[in-house]
């Protein structure tokens, strides 16, 4: 099982990981991969480190870190992340942070995109330790091509 998170919102990132966790607990191989705006789930908090002045701005606007990672809808500037966090840990739901070392620890490789890191300005620095690999787009559609299910979040 492939699944490119190009969404860096907190219910998205929540929902590739439960499915990828649960496809692990089924015995798949299960790949990550991180795109663009998703590569703010496996970023360490802060800004990035950032080259050059644009990529600089960017990564100084643009706050990693999953305990970061904005609502799809009802942010409420981050009034509704708050909320959902609370909701969350009320429910016994693992929060993205929790679901990240969960999904490591059950063997889902985690892929940072090499090309995204590169136009936001992000190092394998700012990275969480968990990424195993940095790879680009035609290695994830090497693995996608041999793989069953193929998701796009």
């Amino acid at each position: 099982m492939t699944i490119i998170l190009f969404s860096g919102e907190m219910d998205k990132a929540l929902a590739a990981l439960s499915l990828a966790t649960t496809a692990a607990s089924m015995g798949k191989r299960v790949t990550l991969f991180f795109t663009f705006w998703g590569i703010n789930a496996i970023r360490k908090p802060g800004p990035a480190s950032g080259r050059g002045w644009m990529r600089k701005l960017l990564a100084r606007m643009n706050r990693g870190g999953s305990e970061n990672l904005p609502l799809s809808r009802f942010n409420m500037l981050g009034l509704g992340r708050w909320m959902m966090s609370k909701i969350l840990r009320e429910s016994r739901v693992a929060s993205v942070g929790e679901s990240l070392r969960l999904a490591t620890e059950m063997g889902v490789r985690l892929v940072a995109c090499t090309m995204s890191m590169g136009v936001m300005g992000i190092g394998k620095e700012d990275l969480i330790p968990e990424v195993e690999d940095f790879e680009g787009a035609a290695s994830y559609l090497g693995e996608a091509s041999k793989s069953g299910i193929n998701l796009f979040i």
